[in-house]
């Protein structure tokens, strides 16, 4: 009878003390503390650097949309200048009007190419934001795995709870909605409408 007092203290003792002293004696308990944590701040890294790529593709797209419209600005700008300076006769005015296809094969193979690098850049944008969308969701996961370790202690189910962040990551599905019209379709339809009216406007003023 002795003997049973003298041994529930030291179990009392270990029950009521702070799961972080537990897990300070638990090898495997503070080796998986160890390893999460270091994997948490690994997923935080490139996490900043997922949205330090997307600043980046976003600084890129929003040049080539200048780049677009300075072009065709000055491209106008240069054929009104040209055809305001030239002289009026009616034979040289049927000539540029003839030659007109080359500055307008021109805009649109220019137009056509900076649409593409803008489509380009826009899938780009996507696919990190997916991927920086998949990596928060991985430090989600992990972080309520560490606080529910550093909560629990040693009462804190290794396999069971190791197993069910395993298959939490690997149950994840991305959803994959219907394709719809989204705001990338719409640039590129304005800048295609764009570069549509920029080749009426040579024609014009070519052939005006």
């Amino acid at each position: 009878m002795a003997s049973d007092q003298s041994t529930n203290p030291p179990i009392m003792e270990a029950k009521t003390r702070h799961p972080l002293h537990q897990i300070a004696d638990t090898p495997t308990h503070k080796l998986l503390l160890k390893q999460w944590l270091k994997e948490e701040e690994l997923i935080l890294s490139r996490v900043s650097h997922k949205e330090s790529q997307i600043d980046s593709v976003r600084r890129e797209i929003t040049q080539l949309y200048i780049f677009f419209f300075l072009f065709h600005s000055i491209s106008l700008l240069l054929l009104f200048h040209a055809s305001s300076s030239s002289s009026p006769s009616s034979a040289s005015a049927s000539s540029a009007c003839k030659r007109s296809w080359i500055p307008s094969l021109c805009a649109l193979l220019s137009s056509l190419g900076i649409i593409w690098a803008v489509r380009y850049k826009s899938e780009v944008e996507s696919h990190l934001e997916k991927l920086l969308e998949r990596e928060k969701e991985d430090a989600k996961l992990l972080r309520k795995c560490v606080e529910e370790l550093k909560k629990k202690g040693i009462e804190f189910d290794l396999l069971k709870e190791v197993d069910a962040l395993r298959r939490a990551k690997s149950l994840r599905v991305e959803s994959k909605p219907v394709r719809k019209w989204s705001a990338r379709d719409f640039v590129t339809l304005f800048f295609f409408s764009v570069s549509c009216l920029v080749l009426a406007m040579i024609r014009l003023i070519l052939c005006d």
